[in-house]
């Protein structure tokens, strides 16, 4: 369905088990001779299919707006990202190195040796994006891959698809197998065939996908929810911090997981900061997501919407216009909060931030970490020394001093506490989709 319009674009048959388990198969059966292709030949396909995203990007970003929601500009940047990921990951196939160690009686040496079948499980506010994440790291390693996109936004993954059997990747080695995550995500989960579970969505699912990869002891990337702090202190450029924060709130609707939407500000500039914001969420552009002009569109679903309401009723200091008609519209809000109110401590997944005062820089690190979760967040400060030492005390995966960006194609992705563990992006990725074999060697 598309959000904006909430008309029907594509009708799927959903998969079951029995689709489910013909994909582990088919990947079971590719994966000897996909270990086995020259570094450089796999790193070619690798680039052949970045290079046919490239192509593709009208055509791929188009297709996300429809199907997500998301402006057209943003998805136009996802899909670059998408073929930024496969040439990067092109470059490291050869550059993922063992090491020899220095033992008595002999030669030490280790290998990096790929998993067997992965099953990748995305969700669906960034698929195309969050799908090319796991992808990369899993083929340049040698690993064929059962990728489960979102039952709601599953049309970008199976184009991809389309694309990488073009590139000239052999059959089996990328499924893409479309149906409810209780069903082929808990058979892939589950599957004694598939040794590697990544997956990105909530801390709830995540804790089941824990559960059930138990069984055969597999192993798991996790990359779940967040609720990430912007910090900003007095001394900070704050018309540029408040400037920045809203698209590190509103950004996709809300819908990320890395979004800043724990606004604490020094008190001393507090009632300024919060000015100088809400006439920054006042300018964002909601509207067709199709129009270049667009900065923010709909919510995924009526559902999500409802869900997104629940958590608006403190404090409101600013609520935003919407579209009239049709489409999961839902205004950009500001929230007056403490941090133990419920829109401060859940994940919202919406276009709602709470803005926090704290005294001091002790202070600014216990409510920064006052929350189950680590993935991200933003120091502004024009003080040296205090942004590192804050840094240091914030406890998340991937921190912006002045700057409210998560995500880097080169970089370690991931977080703390119940935000995850593994990493993905950069060449961190590829030590969860490969295994360190030790070969001793008497001479």
């Amino acid at each position: 369905m598309n959000p904006a319009t909430e008309e029907t674009i594509a009708e799927l048959e959903p998969a079951g088990v029995a689709e489910t388990d013909a994909a582990v198969a088919r990947a079971r059966a590719a994966f000897p001779a996909w270990r086995t292709v020259a570094p450089a030949d796999r790193a070619r396909l690798l680039r052949r299919l970045a290079a046919l995203v490239e192509e593709h990007t009208d055509e791929l970003a188009l297709l996300e707006t429809r199907n997500v929601g998301k402006p057209i500009s943003d998805s136009r940047g996802e899909v670059g990202m998408v073929a930024d990921v496969f040439h990067f990951y092109a470059g490291a196939v050869d550059k993922h190195y063992g090491e020899t160690i220095p033992v008595a009686g002999g030669v030490d040496m280790t290998f990096r040796e790929p998993l067997g079948v992965v099953g990748l499980i995305v969700p669906w506010n960034f698929p195309i994006a969050i799908s090319s994440w796991k992808l990369g790291p899993a083929l340049a390693c040698g690993n064929t891959v059962v990728l489960k996109p979102a039952e709601l936004t599953p049309l970008t993954a199976l184009r991809l698809a389309e694309l990488a059997l073009e590139a000239g990747l052999p059959e089996g080695v990328l499924n893409v197998v479309a149906g409810p995550g209780s069903v082929v995500g808990r058979r892939l989960v589950e599957h004694p065939d598939v040794v590697k579970i990544g997956f990105t969505g909530s801390t709830e699912v995540g804790r089941s996908v824990m559960e059930g990869a138990a069984g055969t002891i597999k192993r798991v990337t996790l990359e779940l929810g967040g609720k990430s702090a912007n910090v900003v202190f007095a001394d900070a450029d704050l018309e540029r911090a408040a400037e920045q924060a809203p698209s590190a709130v509103f950004g996709n609707a809300g819908q990320d997981c890395c979004a800043r939407s724990r606004i604490i500000v020094e008190r001393s500039v507090y009632d300024r900061f919060l000015e100088l914001l809400t006439d920054a969420t006042r300018a964002v552009r909601l509207g067709d997501p199709e129009s270049p002009d667009t900065e923010m569109g709909p919510l995924i679903s009526a559902d999500h919407r409802d869900r997104v309401a629940s958590f608006v009723d403190g404090d409101v200091a600013f609520r935003g216009e919407t579209p009239s008609g049709p489409g999961f519209w839902f205004p950009c809000t500001l929230v007056e909060a403490t941090n133990e109110d419920r829109v401060a401590q859940e994940e919202v997944f919406g276009p709602v931030a709470t803005v926090i005062p704290f005294s001091d820089e002790e202070e600014a690190v216990r409510l920064a970490n006052d929350t189950p979760y680590g993935l991200s967040g933003s120091i502004w400060t024009e003080n040296g020394a205090r942004a590192l030492r804050v840094a240091r005390g914030i406890e998340a995966g991937v921190l912006s001093i002045n700057a409210n960006t998560s995500v880097r194609v080169q970089t370690p992705f991931g977080g703390f506490k119940q935000s995850g563990f593994g990493r993905e992006l950069g060449m961190h990725a590829l030590e969860g989709y490969s295994e360190v074999k030790n070969v001793f060697v008497a001479t």
